[in-house]
């Protein structure tokens, strides 16, 4: 199973796709497209912040659950990075210091019934690293209304944080192996030559790890 990190607009979808083309095995995508609570929580973060992330986290758990129980698969999002974006609201005060303890415990829960299941923990994580100004321009390229920071006051701060919560993010991660991909220097969304670079990087990691022959 490989998971894939990186901040809003860093390119995981299009990395999630490619790798499993690349490796003939199914795509776990995160639920953006038939979300009924994102757009309203672009709309008014205060009001459905907790509701967006508990929404998340139900999809998620029941995503790693379907992938867990099989032999080979890829994630363009986990459960692993939801506590930061809700801890990321709780500082912005859109939610209190009760629902980031209800949800925290939730959140332990389901990461304890995962212990029961055939795979502990992902065989890799690849972390697509990008710089704010990629970020924007990916969120721009993606057109998804909702997102875009002409649309709403206050938003490019916000990416402006999120970006800034990820590097600490991943350099505390411990639960598999990882990888770093500089999705500045390789432009696999847009380039078919850096995505061959890329996919090549993963492969030598997953050999690595006896994971690939």
């Amino acid at each position: 199973m490989i998971v894939l990190a990186g901040t809003i607009g860093a390119g995981k979808s299009s990395l999630a796709k490619a790798l499993g083309a690349h490796l003939n095995t199914e795509v776990f995508y995160e639920a953006v497209d038939n979300n009924p609570v994102l757009d309203l929580y672009y709309q008014d973060p205060k009001k459905y912040a907790f509701l967006l992330q508990i929404y998340f986290l139900n999809k998620r758990f029941e995503s790693i659950k379907l992938a867990y129980q099989q032999d080979n698969n890829v994630l363009d999002r986990s459960i692993f990075e939801d506590e930061l974006f809700l801890t990321l609201n709780y500082k912005n005060g859109n939610v209190t210091k009760t629902e980031l303890d209800i949800y925290k415990e939730l959140l332990a829960n389901m990461l304890e019934e995962l212990e029961g299941m055939p795979k502990k923990r992902p065989d890799l994580l690849v972390y697509i690293d990008v710089s704010f100004e990629t970020m924007l321009a990916r969120i721009e390229q993606r057109g998804r209304s909702f997102e875009q920071i002409d649309a709403q006051e206050g938003l490019k701060a916000y990416y402006h944080q999120v970006h800034g919560e990820y590097p600490s993010w991943y350099d505390a991660y411990d639960i598999s192996p990882k990888l770093r991909i500089d999705g500045d220097k390789i432009d696999f969304v847009n380039n078919p030559e850096d995505l061959e670079v890329v996919l090549s990087q993963i492969d030598q990691e997953l050999k690595a790890l006896d994971l690939l022959k």
